[in-house]
């Protein structure tokens, strides 16, 4: 339910101790997670010294989550410098791009294939090697053996209540909520379990570790992925948390009204198939938990307090952007490493209106500076939502 708009100075004053129960949820889309940074850039334009209490993200999200948990300046100064990092990556940062390292892969998986599982050749996990995101993990994270040890210490001084970092256990099934932060009962629904833990760059990895392209990660009793598979109530974590306000910020553009345009090009190449089942996983869940959140908000403003038992209507704000991310990435493809363009051609990514598996592997300097900028763009276009939101209004 977005908080009503009204009109806001350039920078609204607020305490530096920020606002109670407000809470981020950040989800996933491989590089159009920079989009994300646009978003909480322009929202540092208005509340430079804003602390958000409640932090959740899970896939690419969690990179961003894990940054601003552990980050020891004011958001103005986190958001600059996750910023940075974001326009300074380039696809070799995230996975290895050389040709020999793919063709090894792509042999392995063929040998794999054809010979029924039985080679005695080490297991291809992944298509892609993510060695570099790993180690970009560690330096920008300043982690510690791989301890995320900023958390931590934003904890001891207050300026962060609770941090949760989701994953997908492939031994389960079940989404794992990871969860670092003090006064926070654990709790367990169906398929759904929350943890305590001291978040590392393990659980970040894990975290976004998108299925087939990126390798699962191995923690504690088991093999994990992407958080965001079998996520059915995304801003759940959240609210376990403690947040009472929340700004939960999509990859995907809002759908323009009217009629749906036919299929026309014949049978759809496995790139638009695999976009429409990625889409299904990262951003189907976040639109409908909205759609359940507004609703709930609804029925319980037509209740008294006194019959509400304990329950409150919740503040949403959901900011996505106003344009086509994907569509966008088709400007940038021809500038991608060679053997990542041919295997992304091969997918067909040339010939659907809406290439989302390219997007999601587009870690291009270039685009992601532009989708950052289209982020920053459409947060000042929300700005009085963004100031409802936080002041509660």
């Amino acid at each position: 339910m977005n908080p009503k708009a009204f009109s806001t100075p350039e920078r609204p004053a607020l305490p530096a101790e920020g606002a109670n129960g407000l809470g981020i949820v950040l989800t996933g889309g491989g590089a159009r997670a920079a989009y994300q940074v646009g978003v909480l850039s322009g929202l540092a334009e208005l509340y430079p010294d804003l602390r958000i209490p409640y932090l959740t993200g899970f896939s690419a999200g969690a990179v961003n989550i894990a940054h601003l948990a552990s980050h020891h300046g004011t958001l103005r100064q986190a958001v600059d410098e996750l910023c940075a990092l974001w326009e300074g990556l380039e696809p070799g940062s995230i996975y290895r791009v050389d040709t020999p390292s793919l063709a090894w892969i792509g042999g392995r998986v063929l040998l794999q294939l054809v010979s029924g599982g039985r080679t005695p050749a080490r297991e291809v996990r992944s298509l892609l090697d993510t060695a570099p995101l790993r180690h970009f993990l560690e330096e920008s994270l300043a982690a510690v053996h791989g301890r995320i040890t900023g958390i931590d210490a934003n904890l001891r001084l207050d300026r962060l209540r609770a941090a949760a970092l989701i994953t997908t256990s492939y031994t389960t099934g079940e989404t794992v909520v990871w969860v670092q932060g003090s006064g926070v009962e654990p709790w367990q629904r169906p398929q759904r379990v929350s943890r305590p833990a001291e978040l590392t760059v393990d659980h970040v990895m894990a975290s976004s570790a998108l299925p087939f392209f990126f390798p699962a990660i191995q923690l504690d009793d088991g093999w994990y992925g992407d958080g965001q598979v079998r996520l059915i109530a995304p801003l759940s974590p959240a609210l376990h948390l403690g947040a009472t306000r929340i700004l939960a910020i999509s990859t995907r553009a809002e759908r323009a009204p009217g009629p749906r345009p036919r299929n026309v090009e014949g049978y759809p190449p496995p790139a638009q198939v695999a976009g429409v089942m990625l889409n299904a996983i990262f951003l189907d869940m976040l639109d409908q938990d909205a759609l359940r959140m507004e609703r709930f908000n609804r029925l319980l403003s037509q209740l008294p307090e006194d019959e509400r038992e304990g329950m409150r209507p919740i503040d949403l704000l959901v900011i996505r952007p106003s344009r086509d991310l994907a569509k966008l990435a088709g400007d940038y493809e021809p500038r991608m490493p060679r053997a990542i363009r041919y295997l992304v051609r091969g997918l067909g990514s040339r010939r659907t209106r809406s290439p989302d598996v390219l997007s999601m592997l587009m870690f291009q300097s270039d685009y992601l500076t532009r989708i950052i900028e289209l982020g920053r763009s459409d947060a000042r276009a929300h700005r009085a939502e963004l100031a409802a939101l936080v002041e509660g209004g």
